[in-house]
């Protein structure tokens, strides 16, 4: 198949394309340009993953052009030349709650959450008017290699495996035992695109393990393999009004239209040199 993946050189796009590629597709990238959307008309899916992802940036109006505004532009485009859709959505849609179904309520509690809102919303009151497909798909906490540009919003993962390496020691949030995740690896997110390409169904989807793990065994299990200490820190003000205590994707709809074999972060970590 043909493929243009939009915010290719981000983390999840340098390691979608990659992929792709491996699998035999013909994939090229694309980038956001002051409010304009690439030509789709030669290809046969169109995988938007270009955004602000940042979840502590403060600038709604911005937030709101690139990611719902430009995202609305994008689907419609690829509406007008019969081109498929698929495109990334967030776990943070579902704020502090203990129910992540899809068709369940939705909490938003940031900027970058409102926007991600705001467009699964559009796409589900509009879903069964498009001619093509459309398949929207709720990121848990996605982790792997190639977060080093990620700074602050890097993985868990990521972050203290950097620490123990370079400082011997973790920073861990004071309370980390009672935060948990759905900590997803990249790989698998991009195994959950692939396998969808090939999906006749439109529609949004949980992405995510359905096992979540808190934050203080993911940096236990960092700090074993590498000989590291914990430190201990208080939760920054500035993102405690946002910070979710607990996620974990419902995989039910997930499952009823393709198979996985999920890697969990403890095994990840430990095949991980």
């Amino acid at each position: 198949m043909r493929i243009l993946v939009t915010g290719y050189k981000g983390f999840i796009g340098k390691n979608l394309s990659n992929y792709l590629l491996t699998q035999g597709h013909d994939v090229e990238g694309w980038e956001y340009i002051d409010n304009t959307v690439p030509d789709p008309s030669s290809y046969d899916w169109v995988i938007h993953l270009g955004a602000i992802t940042s979840t502590t940036y403060t600038d709604v109006d911005q937030i709101i052009e690139q990611n719902f505004e430009n995202s609305m532009r994008m689907l419609q485009v690829c509406e007008n030349y019969g081109t498929n859709f698929q495109y990334a959505s967030s776990a943070s849609v579902y704020g502090p709650t203990t129910h992540f179904t899809e068709n369940g309520p939705l909490l938003p509690q940031s900027p970058y959450a409102w926007s991600k809102y705001l467009f699964d919303r559009f796409v589900i009151k509009h879903i069964e008017e498009f001619t093509v497909l459309v398949q929207g798909f709720r990121y848990f906490n996605v982790y792997g290699p190639g977060e080093n540009d990620k700074g602050s919003q890097a993985s868990p993962w990521t972050k203290f495996r950097l620490q123990a390496l370079d400082e011997g020691k973790i920073d861990v949030f004071e309370g980390s035992s009672e935060y948990k995740r759905d900590f997803v690896c990249v790989e698998d997110v991009c195994k959950v695109h692939q396998k969808m390409l090939t999906v006749d169904a439109s529609g949004i989807y949980n992405v995510g393990t359905g096992n979540p793990e808190s934050f203080e065994n993911v940096a236990r299990e960092i700090a074993k393999k590498y000989d590291a200490t914990i430190n201990y820190i208080p939760i920054p003000d500035n993102i405690k009004p946002q910070y979710q205590k607990y996620t974990c994707a419902n995989l039910d709809k997930l499952n009823t239209v393709i198979e996985m074999d999920w890697k969990g972060i403890k095994e990840y970590i430990n095949a991980t040199e």
